[in-house]
């Protein structure tokens, strides 16, 4: 189901709390709303559809992927980059690793580690600010 985009920056700021099985729909909710905003988004939490769970979707290189209580376990080479989000306006300045290292559950709550570079790796680290209630 395509959600609503939550814009209210004082939900958006509070952490979110660990996924469990019964927040599977809430991810299929977030796949849906991020396909249906594929133009302007490659990726989204689910505070970001209204939920405070620690879930993110993002595009993988033409895929999406789902990560359930994401966490990043090692960073590697810090720069600057600019970022906007479809929940705040504008666009703003935020530091970011190049490489990042993600312990993680997939959509079967099957532990993963894994290394994401470039691209891939600065949306899922503007995806787990949202998770950590940070606004860029």
């Amino acid at each position: 189901m395509i959600r609503p985009i939550m814009k209210d920056e004082a939900f958006l700021a509070q952490p979110s709390a660990p996924a469990t099985q019964e927040d599977l729909p809430v991810a299929h909710d977030l796949l849906d709303t991020l396909a249906a905003h594929r133009e302007g988004c490659v990726g989204m939490a689910a505070n970001m559809i209204g939920v405070r769970k620690r879930i993110i979707a993002f595009d993988d290189e033409g895929g999406y992927t789902v990560m359930l209580n994401p966490e990043i376990v090692r960073r590697a080479d810090r720069y600057e980059a600019e970022e906007g989000c479809l929940s705040l306006t504008g666009v703003r300045r935020v530091q970011r690793w190049r490489s990042i290292k993600v312990r993680y559950q997939n959509m079967a709550f099957q532990t993963r580690l894994k290394t994401f570079t470039g691209w891939t790796a600065q949306i899922i680290q503007h995806e787990l600010d949202h998770c950590d209630g940070v606004l860029i």
